[in-house]
């Protein structure tokens, strides 16, 4: 039998001898009951008492469980709902129109000639003349003959949106000043129209898109006046909504950090616990602490717990013949002489000797 072999065995009693801790591993728990059953006495585990113990051992495998410190209350965060509650003065602001959408003329498949674009030039004339005496009904019905006749003509859809306006049919005033939008984007008359439109539905930040361009393309006093009554309340909306969203981003923050930890706690207790047991079981090789034989030796044994799994030498150490050569070859490697001829005892030996084999040097 190799002497290395026998060695490592005797070096196993040697640590049970240092440090009695050992055997009251729970992967112990059957050489206990076989040693007792020779009438061997255990030293029971003295608890923190690591005198004994030299190098690493499994008694500090697993560190004491101190009780967390109860979380501290996360400071409270706004809600959706007070988000919303901005304090917006409305004065002016009407309910939205719900009519049918207006006749918007054959916009793309319409051949306009000479003829009808002056039709609709006198049409827009009288409709004209409508407005200025108040007619606001003759006045819609004018534009929107002339827009049937020239479906092509962005001013015709900008005037008849600024009867809408009048007839607080801001809605309806909309889709014309998009319709003359989509023609002439150059054209002031359809921002200007529609930001008033969309001031009159509470549309702060559109409204004061809309007359800022109206006053970029051809400057208005009308529209300018609108303007600075408008931008105040667009701005206010839009530092409310980035203030609100640079709370959402720091609370996005601080949940992906605590996220983080806790995922980085759990790793490191999940690696405290596989190195307790590898400890404990000598999972990386050797048994820590044995006298001779450091834990992590290049020749080191397998886990205690396959070791011992192992039917045929659980059979043999409940032979008391068998245990008692054991001891006495972990005491004096030379006396595996006095057993060459017991087939018994070798075999348990030769046994111990392949779940100790490692790597020659």
């Amino acid at each position: 039998m190799d002497p290395r072999k026998v060695t490592e065995l005797k070096a196993f009693v040697q640590l049970c001898t240092d440090n009695p801790a050992v055997l009251h591993l729970p992967e112990m728990d059957f050489f206990r009951t076989w040693l007792q059953g020779l009438g061997a006495t255990i030293p029971s585990a003295t608890k923190n008492d690591r005198s004994s113990c030299k190098g690493s051992c499994p008694c500090d495998a697993a560190p004491p469980r101190t009780t967390d410190p109860p979380p501290q209350a996360e400071p409270s965060l706004p809600s959706e709902s007070e988000e919303s509650e901005l304090e917006i003065d409305m004065e002016g602001v009407i309910e939205p129109d719900t009519d049918d959408a207006q006749e918007m003329g054959d916009y793309e498949n319409l051949e306009v000639t000479d003829e009808m674009m002056d039709q609709a030039n006198e049409k827009k004339v009288e409709a004209i003349e409508a407005l200025g005496e108040g007619e606001l009904q003759k006045a819609l019905d004018l534009f929107t003959e002339a827009i049937k006749l020239n479906p092509r003509s962005a001013i015709l859809y900008a005037k008849r949106a600024s009867v809408y306006i009048k007839m607080q049919k801001p809605n309806a005033a909309i889709r014309d000043c998009d319709r003359a939008i989509d023609i002439n984007p150059d054209s002031a008359q359809p921002y200007k129209w529609r930001g008033k439109a969309h001031r009159l539905l509470g549309h702060w930040e559109e409204a004061a898109k809309d007359l800022a361009t109206a006053c970029k393309l051809d400057y208005d006093e009308d529209a300018s006046a609108m303007l600075k009554e408008v931008q105040p309340k667009a701005n206010k909306i839009l530092e409310h909504r980035r203030k609100y969203q640079r709370k959402r981003e720091e609370r996005e923050i601080r949940e992906k950090k605590e996220r983080v930890k806790k995922a980085r706690e759990e790793h490191e207790r999940a690696q405290r616990e596989q190195e307790a047991r590898e400890q404990a079981g000598g999972a990386h090789g050797g048994f820590p602490g044995g006298a001779g034989f450091p834990g992590g030796a290049p020749f080191g044994m397998p886990g205690l717990q396959e070791l011992f799994n192992d039917p045929e030498v659980l059979m043999a150490m409940k032979d008391p013949e068998v245990m008692a050569a054991f001891q006495d070859v972990a005491q004096n490697p030379a006396n595996i002489a006095k057993y060459q001829s017991n087939p018994k005892i070798m075999a348990l030996i030769n046994k111990l000797s392949s779940k100790f084999s490692g790597p020659q040097p």
